[in-house]
């Protein structure tokens, strides 16, 4: 017999400080967006580690497969523009 009968699990981001980005720190179980709110602010920033949190249903996460990446990130491979070798360096110009 193997029940499932925990809460959904919710995936935690905090914001160490204002401007930084948000870092995935791990995850908690709660009934709705509110307690997993609260949940994570008494995990994972008991010594004031964040001056914000974020949480969002695991299973709303949307991901690529690995085992698909060629195929995946393979239109990036016709923009060249994108690497910084396509530009010439102009004669002159310092502090590039």
């Amino acid at each position: 017999m193997s029940a499932d009968n925990q809460f959904p699990q919710w995936e935690v981001f905090i914001q160490s400080k204002t401007g930084l980005p948000y870092k995935h720190v791990g995850n908690v179980h709660a009934a709705d967006g509110e307690l997993a709110l609260q949940n994570a602010r008494d995990l994972y920033t008991r010594r004031q580690e964040g001056t914000s949190i974020w949480v969002l249903p695991t299973d709303q996460i949307v991901a690529s497969n690995p085992d698909d990446s060629d195929a995946f990130f393979d239109p990036a491979e016709d923009k060249i523009y994108r690497a910084a070798t396509y530009y010439i360096m102009p004669k002159g110009a310092k502090h590039i």
